[in-house]
């Protein structure tokens, strides 16, 4: 998926193969934890309005579901499985009352060990996909060129980029969310390493356009 493509109907297509390109990867687990992340943790947390909250074991879910559908590294789930739920629980009522200063939000979450601005998104994410996207390798390497930089400040301009994106097809008359972006992004460059027989030759095709490839940086 080229970023600067302003079709929304390929973007549409894009995110609605998603759910597809999760089950590709044949990854185990990934499926039922990106139900969990994109479908029930979104439910639990505004189920806690106003006064939300992230506990110690929906982030290692969180984190497992980060890691699965990117690169894994066991390290980072033992140090988020190991916080205290207290700690856990202030720290993210914090940050999702920040909102949406999302520079503030994100601030309060990467005080807890395991976590840096990438999972800190993935977060905030859950709760505001209408305000702060998942800053994944793929959309990063999309919007930005590259995805070696995992900092506050990169991640601003990614949020930037996708806030920009969904209001400009957002006003060609279909609804986008910064996290709609996201996911369409990431689907388009899943789709793209796929045999032609499982990838939509359009998409791929859109892809294939863009010079930028792919850095995986975990």
């Amino acid at each position: 998926m080229e970023f600067e493509c302003s079709a929304p109907s390929l973007w549409r297509e894009a995110l609605s193969s998603y759910s597809s390109r999760i089950q590709s990867l044949n990854k185990p687990n990934l499926v039922s934890l990106d139900d969990f992340y994109r479908n029930a943790l979104p439910s639990l947390l505004h189920q806690r309005n106003p006064s939300p909250f992230i506990t110690t074991s929906e982030l290692s879910d969180l984190m497992r579901w980060k890691l699965t559908r990117g690169k894994w590294r066991p390290r980072l789930l033992d140090f988020v499985s190991a916080l205290d739920e207290a700690v856990v629980k202030s720290a993210s009522q914090k940050a999702f009352q920040a909102l949406p200063d999302i520079s503030k939000a994100i601030s309060e979450l990467t005080v807890l060990k395991g976590l840096g601005p990438a999972t800190a998104s993935a977060v905030l994410a859950a709760y505001a996909p209408d305000v702060a996207p998942f800053m994944s390798d793929e959309a990063m390497v999309a919007a930005l060129g590259n995805s070696k930089d995992y900092t506050l400040k990169q991640y601003l301009l990614f949020v930037n980029k996708l806030q920009e994106k969904a209001k400009e097809l957002t006003a060609e008359g279909e609804t986008f969310t910064p996290s709609d972006v996201e996911r369409a992004l990431w689907s388009g460059a899943v789709g793209a390493k796929l045999p032609s027989s499982q990838s939509d030759p359009d998409l791929k095709t859109d892809k294939s356009k863009n010079p930028n490839k792919r850095k995986r940086k975990r």
